[in-house]
């Protein structure tokens, strides 16, 4: 069996990479066993900080999400993303991403998330993981500013889905390894399962109404 594994350092592109390097420095002065959310945009661009203002709830939240990550790049990046910080409480959302690669498999997809996965349970065996379900897109509507024809060529690859298929694969990979898998999606999609168009900029990306349901979903967790 080939391994998908990542045999060296995947060299980033230089907008992730200096947000992981930016990410490194802000570890020095954050507070360890706390709770940190790490993935790529669709932890990235969650406005947790804002949110958590309004929850009554006085914990340590950090975002470690970066932009574009597929699963090899977390995993090269898992110091500065998750480890450095220790924490207690672990909510990631990654693999997206790998849906559009040239050489994506769902198998390959896992074997990546499974090894993120066990070497945080390896240097942090106490820190409660949590594998957040992957969000609904829109493929149907049109948004401004998006191309058509790009949008098309994207979501024949990344679609509801496909991303149903790695979600079950994902729940099976949880369930294996004693970790908890959460479904907080409920209240994103419209009457055909799609994200609901007004939750969203371009059928993937949420606007902060769209991640005020994910929230609001999560507080029994948080």
């Amino acid at each position: 069996m080939t391994s998908n594994l990542p045999t060296d350092q995947p060299e980033l592109a230089p907008d992730k990479q200096a947000k992981v390097d930016a990410y490194r420095i802000l570890n020095r002065y954050a507070v360890k066993g706390q709770t940190v959310f790490a993935g790529s945009s669709l932890m990235e661009f969650f406005p947790i900080h804002e949110l958590q203002q309004t929850s009554g709830k006085p914990f340590t939240v950090y975002n470690r999400g970066v932009a574009g990550f597929v699963t090899r790049e977390l995993l090269a990046s898992l110091d500065a993303c998750i480890l450095e910080l220790a924490p207690s409480r672990l909510f990631i959302n990654i693999g997206t991403n790998d849906l559009g690669e040239p050489d994506y498999t769902i198998d390959g997809l896992i074997e990546r998330y499974e090894e993120i996965l066990r070497r945080v349970q390896e240097h942090l065996p106490d820190c409660r993981i949590v594998l957040l379900k992957y969000y609904p897109v829109n493929a149907e509507a049109k948004f401004p500013g998006v191309d058509p024809a790009g949008a098309a060529e994207f979501f024949s690859l990344r679609n509801n889905g496909t991303l149903a298929q790695a979600n079950e694969a994902v729940q099976q990979l949880a369930e294996r390894l004693g970790l908890e898998y959460i479904d907080a999606n409920q209240g994103l999609t419209d009457e055909h399962g799609n994200l609901n168009e007004a939750y969203t900029m371009d059928g993937i990306h949420m606007f902060a109404n769209g991640y005020k349901i994910v929230w609001d979903n999560l507080q029994r967790y948080v």
